[in-house]
């Protein structure tokens, strides 16, 4: 498996937990936003893996755009969940694909 594939997997359900109603909002909130910024970096470096790797890139992008605009509660929501649900098909499509080749 591919890193950027592995990346995808692990930044999509860090992106679903913290889509999770209530849970997530506490998590971000009692570790004063650091989970957006941890995961801001997490998903520059799957974008640079998945450029690198010729993979979808469009998750990744989302991904940047909701770690700096999660902090907005309701849309925060929103946005790990469109980005966690894109990561993960993401990272099925590519994961599928590689075992064709194999």
């Amino acid at each position: 498996m591919k890193v950027s594939t592995t990346l995808k997997w692990v930044t999509g359900g860090l992106e679903a937990f913290l889509a999770i109603p209530i849970i997530g909002g506490i998590t971000v909130l009692s570790l004063a936003y650091a989970p957006l910024g941890i995961l801001l970096v997490l998903h520059i470096i799957t974008l640079v893996f998945s450029v690198q790797d010729g993979e979808k890139k469009h998750g990744s992008i989302w991904g940047i755009v909701t770690s700096c605009l999660a902090w907005i509660p309701i849309l925060g929501w929103a946005l790990h969940t469109v980005t966690a649900i894109l990561l993960m098909i993401d990272a099925y499509g590519a994961g599928k694909k590689e075992s064709e080749y194999s």
